[in-house]
């Protein structure tokens, strides 16, 4: 419904789409990354790279953003919506990072679960952009919306337990460091999505 009053080449419901089926790809990458434990720094260097094209596409939403004099949605939404989205893939990335730095073998059944709601939650992200588009199913959205701080909610108990089961059981202080702080990044990327959604829904009820 808005398409019509944006110049042609600039569409900012194909970058946030873009966007969200990259950052699909790279939770998927890592959550392969710690179900196998196998080739660590080729998926860990391959969630840097999806990383690194959803920096190029927030980048070029923020330069089209400063180009259009008339935005389908609130111009600081739109904003808003990119940065938080590309926060997802920032923290993924790190999270991917510091198991391969940290030389991080033997995964847990903890960060595993964290990965696997990270997917779910990255999923629900998407099918919300896609709504954005036309509008048609507002309450189709503002569910995804709902599923997002579900699955942020989930993966928050899991952070809980998954830290009280290492300062419980593991001995060793310095696998106790490096093992929180991937918890926490993904933890981090869970949240983000939830901002996602919140500004999602906010975009709803604003045109609703």
């Amino acid at each position: 419904m808005f398409g019509r009053f944006l110049p042609k080449e600039t569409s900012f419901f194909d970058f946030f789409e873009q966007h969200a089926a990259l950052t699909v790809e790279g939770t998927k990458e890592f959550l392969s990354l710690v179900t196998t434990g196998a080739n660590i720094e080729t998926k860990a260097k391959r969630v840097s790279d999806i990383e690194h094209e959803t920096d190029v596409i927030t980048h070029r939403c923020v330069e089209a953003l400063h180009k259009t004099f008339i935005t389908p949605i609130d111009r600081d939404n739109i904003h808003r919506l990119i940065t938080r989205m590309d926060d997802v893939m920032d923290f993924v990335e790190a999270a991917a990072e510091r198991i391969a730095l940290y030389e991080l073998t033997v995964m847990t059944t903890d960060v595993r679960d964290l990965a696997d709601v990270l997917v779910r939650a990255a999923q629900q992200v998407e099918l919300a952009t896609k709504g954005l588009r036309n509008l048609k199913d507002p309450q189709s959205i503002l569910k995804q919306c709902i599923d997002i701080n579900r699955l942020e909610n989930e993966s928050d108990q899991i952070l809980r337990r998954a830290v009280a089961k290492l300062f419980k059981e593991e001995k060793d202080p310095i696998m106790v460091i490096k093992w929180k702080e991937v918890y926490e990044n993904l933890e981090n990327a869970a949240d983000r999505c939830e901002d996602v959604a919140n500004i999602i829904e906010g975009v709803i009820l604003e045109h609703s």
